[in-house]
């Protein structure tokens, strides 16, 4: 199934401020006068979740999640964009599972897939940094150990 939507590299590009007041200014002038739109909404979150600023992207992610819940046909296009969000953020477990998702309904989403790999190389990265820290962390103990046992062993 082909998508209008970028792939997920292409989604790492954040909108420029200007562009993302717009889309703020909307929103604003529809929560002021008491109705928001989906569209609005969804357009502004999709803003804050491109956007590089983790508060931005925290906000979008909420907005995301009450589109969700309230408009079961805007859910394909949440999914996606939640699991962006959540990656942007460092959330891969939740990026993982709104992927999934979205991965189950459209097997051939080519965003999907690619966000999948971006998801996977993400986690294999602080996978490996998470080792290297440990190993780093087991060999300044075992230096400190045998520090102990020399001074020790001198007395």
């Amino acid at each position: 199934m082909t998508t209008e939507l970028p792939y997920a590299a292409d989604a790492e590009v954040s909108l420029s401020y200007d562009e993302l007041e717009v889309l703020r200014s909307q929103y604003e002038r529809e929560v002021a006068a008491g109705h928001v739109t989906v569209q609005t909404k969804f357009n502004y979150s999709w803003g804050l979740v491109k956007s590089p600023i983790r508060d931005d992207q925290v906000e979008g992610v909420r907005l995301l999640q009450e589109i969700y819940r309230s408009e079961p046909t805007r859910r394909r296009e949440c999914l996606y964009y939640l699991a962006l969000g959540h990656y942007k953020m460092g959330n891969y477990e939740d990026a993982r599972k709104f992927n999934a998702l979205l991965m189950d309904k459209e097997p051939t989403n080519m965003q999907a897939l690619s966000l999948g790999t971006l998801i996977d190389k993400k986690v294999a990265r602080e996978g490996y940094i998470g080792m290297a820290l440990a190993g780093g962390a087991a060999a300044v103990g075992a230096i400190l150990l045998a520090t102990v046992i020399r001074r020790a062993s001198r007395k």
